[in-house]
């Protein structure tokens, strides 16, 4: 199983004709997300031809060649013309509210906003008003979603793991990627890049919550950064009410004190947001913490092959 996101999901793109939008669509194509349809309302009729080749494990099935795409000029157009449930957003930081209100107001279910410097006032009033209507957001400013071998929606390689027994919610995009590598010997049911932003629309409790419920779902890894009390409050709730065992790694042990690093919300006041005092409350919690992305790794795959009563 996966969550959030499995093969049977049909995806439009926000901002498909652009050159980000084209060139990570093609991938997705490639992976096997089934890709419906793109939006944008100056190109309304068109549509965009994609060089497919298989990409990644359990994209066996894709078939390679040209696959053309239309072109809606709104997202109710594409999804009463497709029935898509999945939105993958790929438009400037200015218009990201209203793409992701546009999707809702549609009866998108999942939104997945890949763009990068959106307000964060747009993302709380975004993320408030998707929450009152039933629809999930991942992100802004995040890599996406990706069930291996189901489906991939957003801009995480396809080909680095394949799937497994192993869940992964991350902050950081190359670190996901990172760990998804140093762990493809085991797989993965779903891995989620939630966003390093301030206000992001799925949190690291909730990717938790829902892993928690996954039976195929072994193991969870979650990779937290300095800043903000995200992980923290993570560490309360794998400590009341995870069965499923977490392993964590917190970027950011050596980083100077009142530093941003790279991400918006990756800020240090006095000793509130540190790594140290990240890794005290998870271990406080149970999880064990690695120093290293790679100590992480085998830390999951020790604690992986106890679960497995020492096959892994």
């Amino acid at each position: 199983m996966s969550i959030f996101l499995t093969e049977a999901n049909r995806v439009i793109v926000q901002g498909m004709t652009g050159s980000e939008g084209r060139k990570h669509t093609a991938r997705m194509l490639s992976a096997g997300t089934r890709v419906v349809a793109g939006v944008n309302p100056r190109k309304a009729g068109t549509s965009v031809v994609f060089d497919v080749a298989p990409l990644g494990p359990g994209a066996g099935g894709v078939r390679a060649g040209a696959v053309e795409i239309p072109v809606h000029g709104t997202v109710a157009g594409a999804r009463e013309a497709t029935g898509a449930d999945v939105s993958a957003v790929f438009v400037p930081p200015a218009r990201a509210r209203d793409a992701i209100i546009e999707a809702v107001d549609a009866g998108v279910r999942l939104v997945v906003v890949i763009t990068e410097g959106v307000p964060v006032a747009d993302t709380v009033y975004a993320r408030a008003y998707a929450a009152e209507r039933g629809a999930r957001i991942i992100g802004p400013n995040c890599p996406g979603i990706i069930s291996p071998g189901r489906s991939n929606v957003g801009i995480t390689p396809p080909d680095i793991t394949g799937p497994g027994p192993l869940g992964l919610v991350s902050k950081s995009g190359t670190l996901t990627y990172q760990l998804m590598h140093e762990l493809r010997d085991l797989g993965f049911t779903t891995c989620i890049g939630i966003g390093g932003d301030p206000v992001v629309g799925t949190t690291h409790i909730e990717a938790l919550a829902a892993f928690e419920t996954d039976p195929d779902t072994r193991l969870v890894v979650m990779i937290g950064e300095i800043g903000g009390d995200a992980e923290e409050r993570a560490a309360a709730y794998i400590r009341e009410r995870m069965t499923t065992p977490v392993v964590a790694y917190v970027a950011g042990f050596t980083a100077p004190e009142g530093r941003t690093m790279g991400h918006a919300g990756a800020i240090v006041s006095g000793s509130s947001g540190t790594a140290e005092a990240k890794r005290a409350a998870l271990e406080a919690a149970g999880v064990r913490v690695g120093r290293t992305p790679s100590q992480t790794a085998d830390i999951a795959r020790e604690l992986y092959r106890g679960l497995a009563g020492g096959r892994a």
